[in-house]
């Protein structure tokens, strides 16, 4: 019996691990449309300057991006090391450097929208 508890625990975590590639996706997608809607959709409906929109555009395609790609490499590590049996924690500076790229484009998004 402890080998099909044991079974279905390693199942649970790679669908965990699923989902949170998803997530990382998802997240990834949503920031490049984000995108697409400040650098190209505000400038085109609003009476405004181009340039900062667009650049705030590409800061946000960028950033959704690296974390669709990012969001791979960490199901592929973390996969790894669920079948070495091990743990794959998510890097700190790289949680931070996500949530950095975060708090800035959001503080220039709230700027932006205070300017105009």
């Amino acid at each position: 019996m402890a080998g099909d508890a044991e079974v279905d625990a390693t199942r649970r975590t790679r669908l965990a691990n699923e989902r949170t590639y998803l997530a990382w996706l998802r997240t990834g997608l949503t920031a490049v449309a984000v995108g697409a809607g400040v650098g190209k959709i505000v400038p085109g409906v609003a009476h405004v300057h181009r340039w900062p929109f667009e650049v705030l555009g590409v800061g946000f395609a960028f950033v959704g991006v690296v974390s669709a790609a990012y969001g791979a490499l960490r199901f592929s590590r973390v996969e790894q090391a669920l079948a070495a049996g091990g743990y794959a924690p998510l890097e700190p500076r790289r949680a931070m450097a996500f949530a950095g790229a975060a708090v800035v484009l959001g503080l220039v998004t709230l700027g932006l929208i205070f300017v105009h």
